[in-house]
């Protein structure tokens, strides 16, 4: 899933896991750094409904989102992403880099 969106909906992605999977246009655009208008966060929520990442409940005159898959998915989703960009898909290429970029003490 996160390999199709841009930065900017990751973005937005992560101010709806972090609001507990259930926001407001206002809620998200509140969370984004350097904000885009009120207007473009709607189209761009609505183009995270058309790739099926966001689904929406009408609560009154307002939109409440929430992603259709859970945090633990999208996470795995993303490491796997992050995994295959930065570290050829090696997870143990991930895992040594880690552990040769860490400072270790004897304890």
């Amino acid at each position: 899933m996160s390999h199709a969106l841009t930065r900017r909906e990751r973005e937005i992605l992560d101010a709806v896991f972090a609001l507990a999977n259930r926001a407001s246009a206002e809620e998200i655009r509140a969370r984004l750094m350097d904000p885009p208008t009120d207007s473009s966060v709607r189209v761009m929520l609505g183009r995270l409904e058309k790739k099926g990442v966001l689904k929406h409940q009408q609560d009154g005159l307002r939109f409440i989102y929430s992603a259709t898959t859970s945090p633990a998915i999208a996470k795995r989703s993303a490491l796997q992403q992050y995994v295959k960009t930065f570290f050829g898909g090696s997870l143990g290429q991930m895992v040594k880099s880690l552990v040769s970029e860490a400072q270790w003490t004897d304890e």
